[in-house]
């Protein structure tokens, strides 16, 4: 009997002790959005387009001047920031094929190791790695709570027929018919932002209405959180222009609706003052409910700048200093907009030019919530860096891409080097502290250079069998 009592004591401590613990590590909130440039915030250098409560979070806490999306477009850019594990060793590396862009079961992605932690764990919004019955589902890949899109494609539509919560399908009460969409009645509220009337339902409202609801209900609980909230604004719907040539769907264009500008320029603005408004929305709830000083919040994009709802990057300078766009290796196709905001932690109104990528948030989250970061991924923590202190150093990042004849791309201190076709390109070279619109290549001054690139893009890469470039011979 004494031997029982001793035993469920230990036990007893054991979980009390493992509680206090989990208590104690800080929540995490990693809110991304979808084809944002490097230039569309105010924080980052936009004069048109008003983002007034992420320049707060950025006046609040760090700026990530050198931070770098997975990749140049939506799935594969998921995929590192899931895994930790570049396009060179990563398993989804394009947008393709269902199986292609599935994550397998042996795949190990932030949320498992956060659940391993003790962390409630919630995805709502775009997931694009696996869908119904496969094992890249969001509730099979570390997720305990999941409500959004499973299929990115289905993500393009705004106005859904339905949702996934978990491996259930919720319909919604959109229709279709392009007559019900342009009869669609709108509310305003008080800071003048439009709504469906409640026979409508704009996704993106819907997000930010299940991600403050879900906050509020774990903020109490004895486990921290994990929310990966990945907004689908302001990603054009490809599909829904009904030969408009207008793709950016939202409720209303605001503040934006006299402007003398092209339909597609309001509606691209206003997406991204929307989103802007329900950042500040997230960001309250963690004041309101004291936890504020308890989480670390971190804001970025998925890759660069789009123009594929008929809107016109360059009248908003949406790559700022930077070249290129989305499916593009220059620095406007992959480094991205970030910031991170701890109250009492980070340092307010600070940046940093450390460099930085998805592949690291892996490691990054793996040391805050205190496990083991897993073998095999390419991820190095900046945690150090949002505190302060020095990270050490990641000096090599390293992406594929296998649209256009296949591209690759490589920095290694400051010199970053793109070389296209894949494989079998010449290799060119940039010198991105002086110059980071790349508008200079340096390769025929620079013949060392050159060869230390194809080195590390030949080390870099490892063969995957759903991702190949005509002209590579797969090694035997």
């Amino acid at each position: 009997m004494k031997h029982r009592l001793r035993l469920l004591y230990t036990f007893v401590v054991f979980l009390a002790t493992g509680l206090l613990q989990a208590a104690d590590k800080p929540n995490l909130i990693f809110i991304m959005a979808d084809d944002l440039g490097y230039g569309d915030l105010g924080c980052f250098g936009q004069k048109i387009i008003q983002t007034p409560r992420i320049d707060e979070m950025a006046a609040e806490g760090m700026k990530l001047t050198q931070f770098y999306a997975g990749s140049t477009v939506c799935a594969p850019s998921r995929c590192v920031l899931m895994t930790g594990q570049d396009t060179g060793h990563c398993w989804v590396r394009g947008n393709g094929a269902k199986e292609a862009q599935t994550l397998r079961a042996r795949d190990i992605t932030v949320a498992e190791k956060m659940r391993e932690a003790g962390y409630a764990t919630a995805l709502i919004g775009k997931w694009g790695l696996g869908e119904e019955g496969t094992s890249g589902h969001p509730n099979r890949q570390g997720f305990d709570y999941f409500f959004g899109y499973l299929n990115q494609r289905h993500a393009h539509n705004y106005y859904p027929e339905f949702l996934f919560r978990g491996e259930e399908k919720v319909k919604l009460k959109n229709s279709p018919d392009p007559r019900w969409l342009a009869s669609k009645q709108m509310t305003t509220d008080g800071a003048g932002f439009a709504s469906p009337d409640g026979r409508i339902e704009y996704s993106h409202d819907l997000f930010v209405a299940e991600s403050l609801r879900w906050i509020e209900k774990n903020a109490s609980g004895n486990a921290p959180f994990f929310l990966y909230l990945p907004l689908t604004i302001p990603h054009a719907n490809n599909e829904g222009t009904r030969g408009t040539g207008n793709g950016e769907d939202v409720p209303d264009y605001g503040i934006y609706a006299d402007k003398p500008w092209p339909d597609p320029d309001k509606g691209q603005a206003a997406m991204i003052t929307r989103m802007d408004r329900d950042v500040g929305r997230i960001l309250d709830k963690l004041k309101a409910l004291g936890i504020d000083d308890n989480t670390l919040v971190i804001f970025t994009s998925d890759n660069g700048p789009h123009k594929e709802g008929g809107n016109h990057p360059e009248f908003f300078d949406a790559n700022g200093p930077l070249r290129g766009m989305k499916r593009d290796l220059t620095e406007g196709g992959i480094r991205v907009p970030t910031m991170a905001r701890w109250p009492g932690k980070i340092e307010p109104g600070s940046s940093s030019d450390h460099v930085a990528s998805f592949a690291d948030f892996m490691a990054t989250a793996c040391q805050l919530a205190g496990v083991e970061t897993p073998k095999k991924t390419q991820s190095h923590s900046f945690l150090n860096t949002l505190l302060g202190k020095r990270s050490e150093p990641d000096d090599i990042h390293y992406w594929e891409f296998y649209e256009r004849g296949g591209k690759q791309a490589v920095r290694f201190g400051n010199w970053k080097a793109i070389r296209k076709p894949m494989f079998t390109g010449e290799i060119e070279i940039y010198d991105l502290k002086k110059d980071i619109g790349e508008a200079h290549n340096l390769a025929d001054a620079n013949p060392a250079v050159v060869a230390q690139a194809a080195k590390l893009m030949a080390e870099y890469h490892v063969e995957n069998p759903n991702w190949k470039v005509r002209g590579k011979k797969t090694k035997k």
